[in-house]
């Protein structure tokens, strides 16, 4: 295809940019400008709010999605000889953190039409040395959680939910950080919801007491409770911790992006509305499942690419949306793909045939609150350009 013949943007549009506005600026400013910028009085605030916005027990406020699902194996005592049933269809930290703590992750496969985890496959992957279920909301759309739950029930175990999408996702009518023993959140840079770097764990008022003292090197009292007026310098290790916390810093932007979180999710599901109008009635492309159960939260807006009817294969279509200004990714590599994993427990490709197949075929568009509809026009027009230049 000729250059000139490409529908083109004149500027590229980036995957996935944050969203910072004056409020969040003067927020950080104020920290700044304020007598403490580590975790403090903001931190405590954004953890209430937060808490509150879900309808949770308690939440804890931490520096990544990564150290809430560390924190919750510890707290909940998984360990060296437990296994943990969880997807391959992940970012690498939902597994990397089971084998920190001396576990064995057990993968099983996704069901067809959500690419979540499959529940059947769970019954059926379930042994004496299983402690927990980590179930991942892939994309923000919630798990089948009622039957996840029961089987967690039946054979006694945890359910540490990976809500790294799932912000603010629920499944029937429940509160996706309501649902499982614990779950935890991200607030990267990319996410619906951003603190730039950060995370939340949500759960029991016990179990997140817990985590707190854990995710503060182990110590039975924080620097606010230290140095605030009426503390005292005296602290003791009660557990050999970790430096998890959050720092008022980013609580400040949690704090402003809380508030206009519905907003946020308003401009999403809009995106989201004429994306599915524009390509579903394309045989080339297959728009993402969003079952009648579920409040998607819509992180992620994944096209799968039916590639028996196009000339191209996957990463080929991603070039093609570069040099129409487009930036887009994958979501994911699937675990057992990744070199650590396919070696220690000697994974094919073919060993999870749908998380594999569809992985092949994924591609992730633009999707967020800032994207303008003449942003959401030229991603369409790019996609179905390609699809009509490569057409078979």
């Amino acid at each position: 295809m000729k250059i000139e013949e490409i529908v083109m943007r004149t500027t590229f549009l980036p995957f996935s940019p944050p969203y910072i506005s004056r409020e969040e600026i003067d927020e950080v400013v104020d920290t700044l400008s304020s007598d403490w910028i580590t975790t403090g009085p903001k931190t405590k605030r954004f953890e209430t709010e937060f808490a509150t916005f879900l309808g949770a027990e308690s939440a804890l406020a931490l520096n990544s999605c990564t150290a809430g699902l560390h924190l919750a194996l510890v707290v909940l005592g998984i360990g060296s000889g437990d296994e943990v049933i969880t997807t391959p269809m992940t970012f690498c930290s939902t597994v990397n953190v089971i084998e920190h703590v001396g576990a064995e992750p057990v993968l099983v496969d996704v069901e067809p039409d959500t690419l979540n985890i499959s529940p059947s496959l769970i019954e059926k992957a379930v042994t004496p040395k299983t402690r927990a279920i980590m179930p991942v909301h892939y994309t923000g759309h919630p798990c089948k959680m009622d039957v996840i739950i029961k089987i967690a029930r039946e054979h006694r175990l945890f359910v540490i939910e990976d809500a790294a999408h799932a912000l603010p996702a629920q499944y029937e009518g429940k509160a996706v950080g309501t649902i499982g023993d614990l779950t935890a959140f991200s607030f990267y840079a990319t996410k619906n919801l951003t603190t730039a770097e950060g995370g939340m764990l949500t759960g029991k008022r016990e179990l997140i007491e817990k985590a707190r003292a854990l995710s503060l090197h182990g110590m039975n009292r924080d620097a606010w409770k230290r140095y605030d007026k009426g503390g005292s310098w005296y602290y003791e290790i009660d557990a050999p911790g970790f430096k998890y916390n959050m720092t008022d810093i980013q609580a400040s932007l949690g704090l402003q992006q809380l508030k206009k979180l519905d907003r946020f999710q308003e401009r999403r599901h809009e995106i989201v509305k004429r994306y599915n109008e524009a390509f579903s009635g394309c045989p080339c492309l297959e728009t993402p499942a969003n079952l009648p159960s579920v409040k998607h939260a819509w992180h992620l807006y994944t096209l799968r690419l039916n590639l028996k009817t196009l000339k191209i294969n996957r990463d080929q279509f991603i070039e093609e949306m570069k040099e129409r200004n487009i930036g887009t990714s994958v979501h994911f590599i699937p675990i057992h793909l990744h070199p650590y994993y396919c070696i220690k427990y000697c994974y094919r490709p073919e060993d999870f045939p749908v998380a594999y197949s569809n992985f092949l075929r994924l591609i992730s568009l633009p999707l967020y609150p800032r994207m303008s509809d003449q942003d959401v026009d030229d991603v369409i027009e790019a996609v179905l350009s390609v699809v009509k230049s490569y057409r078979r």
